[in-house]
């Protein structure tokens, strides 16, 4: 057992040289190689989160600017609609002031032209009764004679 220990002393001391060596090799390496690769991976993935940040941000900003112009939109369509609902209903006062008054004026003039009318018929009458009254006094002057007293009474009366 003494010898397995004594060269594995001997084995120790003679790698001795290559472990310091290989201790300096990881010390050279980490100073000169490892840690400007690991700033610069640090670097590089602090600029791929920013920007993956920012353009999280960006499209948030988006959405809220397109939730904003779509409200915008809708409120623009309501007062469109409200402007539409407001012309249409007073379009139709209008005709309905526009037919008031135009029944207004018929009933005027179906009222005049049946006073108009009335006039006629009570002037058609009194010239009818005039008409026929001479009327029946030729027919009768003609039937009885011109000197019949009945004729000459009646045109007496007259």
């Amino acid at each position: 057992m003494e010898a397995i220990f004594s060269q594995l002393g001997h084995l120790f001391l003679q790698s001795t040289p290559t472990v310091i060596l290989v201790f300096a090799l990881f010390v050279i390496l980490d100073r000169i190689f490892f840690r400007p690769l690991g700033a610069v991976m640090k670097q590089r993935e602090d600029s791929t989160v920013g920007a993956l940040a920012r353009s999280r941000e960006q499209a948030a900003a988006a959405e809220a600017k397109a939730r904003e112009y779509e409200t915008a939109i809708q409120a623009a369509r309501q007062e469109v609609y409200r402007q539409r609902e407001a012309d249409r209903r007073q379009n139709l006062a209008q005709r309905d002031e526009a037919l008031r008054k135009g029944r207004e004026h018929a009933d005027a003039l179906i009222r005049d032209g049946q006073a108009d009318l009335a006039r006629q018929v009570t002037l058609t009458k009194a010239a009818l009764d005039a008409a026929s009254q001479s009327l029946a006094e030729d027919i009768s002057q003609s039937l009885l004679g011109p000197n019949s007293p009945s004729g000459a009474d009646r045109r007496s009366q007259l």
